[in-house]
Formats: structure tokens, C-alpha cells, sequence
């Protein structure tokens, strides 16, 4: 049953509720952020998306899997972002607490000496103008929430809290896809390095060929030469590949957070690529995308900033009060030496340099800045899904082509060396075309594959994967 004293703390709080809506705003996803075909030439309603599943499952090659639970778990960049959520916590926290009244203790000693001429008392009377005041005595400030300015303050803080969160979840899914590019990457460059140094051996053995040709008088002196300068062509690529190879490995380390060293590492013929590439549909850009959640809530903090910047056109009700002991004799402290004060006010901005205009202005076109870099996260988180799943699809209608380009010329190598040792009609620049365009159709082939295998972490992180 409420009882008569209670009825106006209840109609109190109400008409403080009902005055704060009228100055500050509920917060609502604004109406002109669109997701509809944020994906290129995607039209499904199937909202089955790869982004939901654990990046564990995505990947086969357990020595990758043992880099990105390392890198998890030593990353600077993301335990800086774990510290950003640490900081935002407390802020929060603290906003919390304005709703209380703080409360201090209070202890002075006051040596105080008067003029007595300046007393003006008549001739003749005696009084003290050197006192000692002992003073112990708490204070305590609390002001009314009436225009939801610390409601504001609040809401502000958590949505700064919630970005950070959703920042440490964007570091964490780049640094998948990071580590997985580079590991990738990686075992593409040693497959190079692998076919480079063995058509070197070729190339060698070849020349010894061209030379028992010159014997013959197959061939003349300028097939040796040019078999020899074939070699080097091949030969002289090897070490910018080994530097790749030691340069890759370091940037490796350094998304791990560790000291340069080897990598352990697989082969590129024993990766498998994952194969269900399920996008869902573009809305669950918002449920998934950290980066997007991110812009989101910095839009929500803009958002209730400007509510903020509302209420201080409206006055503050404080409350302050404060008790204790005062006495001029340290002896008589517990005597009669009891005070206190409570102090109601309510302060009205009449003129302030205008301030409080400033305020709003700046926290209004900040929240439009932050509207915009939302809906353009969109745009470009549309942007990545659309240009990875494309750049899978081109990966795989190359396949079959660049295999048999890679028969053809593997065979026209074998014909036009063969001519060259039975016929006098074959020219030895064919047989250094044949085997130049071997090479390079078979490093294409080492790209296509890459492109694959990183096309598919690519989606993954476009789609908001690797957090969940």
C-alpha cells in the first residue's frame, strides 16, 4: 500500500521522467541507413552465412590453425584493444555513479588574526582577534536528473563502451585474415621457389644437351649461349624469392608478436579450400560485421551526445549539505560544537558567451559525420563481400584453363626439344619460348591458387566472421 508520504516522491519522479522525454530523445536505428543490395548481383533470401562459423572449421591445415590460436594469444594490437575496452568499462562505470551523491570528509585547522581597528568596536571593549577554529565535518553534493542529463551521460558512455567491444572484434577478425593471407602467402612463394629451382636443374641438364647438339653440328654456338643465358633468367629470380620468403616470414611474426624466426609450415598442394561460400543476405551485415556495430555506436554516442548538449540549456537542481564539529578549543571538540547546513539550488544559463549553443552545434554536425561513416561502412563491407566472392569465382573458372595451358606448353617444350635434336628446321628460340612460357604459366598457376585460398578468408572476414 502506498501511503500518503509517498505519494509525492511517485508524483515527483514522474513529472521528472516526463520533463527529461521532452528534452532528450530515445535512441532508434535512423530510417535512412540502407543494407538492400549492398551485395553486388545477390538477390538470395537465404540467411545461412559462413560469418556464424567458428574460424576453426574454415581452415584444414592444422599448423595454420596453431598460428591464428597463437597470434589470438599474443597479439599486441588486439591486447591493446582489450586495454581500450578496460578504459571505456571505467568510464562507464563512472557514469554510472552519477546518479549518487558523493560524499567527502572534511578536517582543517584555521589560525585566524583580526585587525582590531578594523573591528570598529567602541574604546574599552575587549575582544579576541587571534582565534584557533578546529573543524571536522562531512560534505556531500547531489544533483536532480530532471532533464536526463546524467541519463545521457550514461547512455553515451556505454555506447563508447559497446564501440570499443565491437573494435576489439573487428582486430580480432583482420588478424585472422592476416594471418592467414600471409601463411598462404608464404607456402605460394616456396611452391615458386620449389618449381624455380627445379627447372634451373633442367635448364643446366639442357644445356649439356645443346652442347653434345653442338658437337653434332645440330646446333651452332649461339643455342649454347642462349641455353645458358635461359638458365640465368631463371637462376637470377631465385633470391628475390628467398627474400620474400624471409620477408613474409617476419611480418608473419610480427602479427604473432613474436621475435623473427622460421615458420612451420605445410605445403600449398596439401591446403584444401573450403567450399560452401554462404553469404546470407546483406542486412546481417549489421548482426556480424564488427566494423559496422562499430560505426553504428559511435553514431549512438554522437546521438545521445547531442542530448546532452540539450540539457544544458535547461537548469540544474543541486543539492548540498554538509555536518559536523567546530569548536574554538580543541578540549571542548565533543561539546556543543555540532553544525550543519543543507543548501538547495536551481541555476538557470542566462547568458554564457554562448557556450551551451557551441556545444550543440559541434555535437549535432559530429552526428552527422558519424551517420555518414555508418551508412559508408556499409558500403564498403558490401564492397569487400562482393569483390572476394568474385574474385573466388574468377580464381576458379581460371583453373582448368591455366592446367591446360600448362599441358600444352609442357608438351610443346618436350616437341620442339625433340625437333631440335632430329631436325635442322627447328630454331632454338622456339625451345626458349616454350620453356619461358612453361615457367611463367606454371607461377601463374601457384597465383591462381592463392587467389583462391585468400579469397576465401577474404569473404570470411567481409562477411563479419571470426569472432562469433
Amino acid at each position: 500500500m502506498i501511503t500518503k508520504y509517498k505519494i509525492p516522491f511517485f508524483a515527483a519522479l514522474a513529472a521528472t521522467l516526463l520533463l527529461s522525454a521532452c528534452v532528450t530523445k530515445k535512441y532508434e536505428r535512423p530510417a535512412t541507413i540502407k543494407t538492400e543490395d549492398a551485395f553486388r548481383d545477390l538477390k538470395g533470401t537465404d540467411t545461412v552465412t559462413m560469418a556464424k562459423m567458428p574460424w576453426e572449421k574454415l581452415f584444414s591445415d592444422d599448423k595454420l590453425k596453431a598460428l591464428i590460436a597463437r597470434g589470438l594469444a599474443q597479439n599486441v594490437d588486439l591486447k591493446n584493444a582489450v586495454e581500450n575496452m578496460v578504459q571505456a568499462q571505467a568510464t562507464l562505470r563512472q557514469a554510472k555513479l552519477g546518479y549518487y551523491p558523493t560524499l567527502s570528509a572534511n578536517a582543517d585547522v584555521t589560525h585566524n588574526k583580526q585587525s582590531r581597528s578594523a573591528l570598529n568596536f567602541p574604546a574599552g571593549i575587549n575582544i579576541r582577534t587571534l582565534t584557533d577554529t578546529y573543524r571536522a565535518f562531512l560534505s556531500t553534493s547531489w544533483e536532480a536528473d530532471i532533464w536526463g542529463k546524467l541519463s545521457a551521460t550514461k547512455r553515451a558512455a556505454l555506447a563508447s563502451y559497446l564501440q570499443t567491444d565491437a573494435a576489439k572484434r573487428a582486430v580480432q577478425t583482420q588478424l585472422i585474415a592476416d594471418i592467414a593471407n600471409a601463411y598462404y602467402n608464404l607456402i605460394a612463394l616456396d611452391e615458386q621457389l620449389r618449381i624455380t629451382e627445379e627447372t634451373v636443374d633442367t635448364r643446366i641438364k639442357n644445356i649439356e644437351v645443346v652442347k653434345a647438339l653442338k658437337e653434332a653440328a645440330i646446333v651452332n654456338g649461339a643455342a649454347v649461349v642462349q641455353a645458358e643465358a635461359n638458365r640465368y633468367a631463371a637462376e637470377v629470380t631465385i633470391p628475390d624469392l628467398k627474400q620474400s620468403i624471409r620477408e613474409t616470414e617476419n611480418a608473419l611474426n610480427i602479427l604473432l608478436s613474436q621475435p623473427p624466426g622460421a615458420i612451420d609450415r605445410n605445403q600449398l598442394a596439401s591446403e584444401l579450400v573450403y567450399q560452401d561460400l554462404a553469404v546470407g543476405v546483406s542486412a546481417q551485415l549489421l548482426q556480424n560485421r564488427p566494423d559496422v556495430q562499430q560505426a553504428e555506436f559511435a553514431f549512438r554516442n554522437a546521438f545521445e551526445n547531442v542530448n546532452l548538449a540539450k540539457t544544458y540549456f535547461y537548469p540544474s537542481l543541486t543539492l548540498t549539505g554538509n555536518g559536523g564539529a567546530s569548536t574554538l578549543h580543541l578540549e571542548n571538540f565533543f561539546k556543543q560544537s555540532i553544525f550543519y547546513s543543507i543548501v538547495g539550488s536551481l541555476t538557470q544559463p542566462i547568458f554564457n558567451r554562448g557556450l551551451n549553443k557551441q556545444r550543440l552545434t559541434t555535437a549535432q554536425s559530429v552526428q552527422v559525420q558519424a551517420l555518414n561513416t555508418f551508412q559508408q561502412t556499409i558500403y564498403v563491407a558490401g564492397q569487400e563481400v562482393s569483390n572476394a566472392l568474385y574474385s573466388y569465382e574468377m580464381a576458379v573458372q581460371k583453373k582448368d584453363t591455366r592446367t591446360k595451358q600448362i599441358e600444352s606448353l609442357t608438351k610443346a617444350v618436350d616437341y620442339t626439344e625433340q625437333l631440335l635434336q632430329y631436325t635442322s628446321t627447328t630454331n632454338y628460340t622456339d625451345v626458349l619460348t616454350s620453356q619461358q612460357s612453361l615457367l611463367s604459366a606454371q607461377i601463374s598457376g601457384i597465383n591462381d591458387q592463392l587467389q583462391q585460398l585468400q579469397a576465401v578468408v577474404e569473404l570470411y572476414r567481409a562477411l563479419g566472421g571470426g569472432w562469433q
